[in-house]
């Protein structure tokens, strides 16, 4: 189930219900936790090619809000 801007997904089985990227494994919470160890976008996108440039703005937004 999208929750927010199509991006960010909710799916009670999966990551204990917390809010993920495009019905992935990948939690809003993961990509917070990567940039705060200093990661820069580019490379949490050579770590993770599934992941878009807008998955990782729109997380930071979601958690902003």
């Amino acid at each position: 189930m999208y929750i927010y801007k199509n991006i960010i997904t909710i799916e009670s089985g999966k990551r204990s219900g917390k809010p993920c990227i495009r019905g992935m494994r990948i939690t809003v919470e993961d990509i917070l936790r990567y940039l705060a160890a200093e990661m820069t976008i580019d490379e949490i996108l050579s770590d993770f090619p599934e992941l878009t440039r807008e998955d990782v703005l729109v997380a930071l937004e979601f958690s902003a809000n």
